[in-house]
């Protein structure tokens, strides 16, 4: 394996990883991170779908990075 491959390979694993242990627990922190960020206040309720939203894409994609791995892992 390249170390190209193997710095994507391990990046996959990382990014979403990171982004699941940053994103804070509670809505009204999410709400205060967007303001800082961006200028932008948003409502509770609105930061509470955000954060789902969040939480679901990076579930999602460390389940796409595991059945990758588990496909090229079965490959001969």
């Amino acid at each position: 394996m390249t170390k190209q491959i193997c710095c994507r390979h391990a990046t996959g694993w990382l990014a979403p990883g990171l982004g699941l242990a940053l994103i804070p627990k509670c809505p009204a922190c999410v709400a205060a991170y967007v303001a800082a960020v961006t200028g932008v206040g948003i409502s509770i309720p609105a930061a509470a779908h955000l954060r789902l939203g969040l939480v679901i894409g990076c579930v999602a994609t460390l389940a796409l990075v595991a059945v990758r791995t588990v496909v090229r892992m079965r490959k001969p």
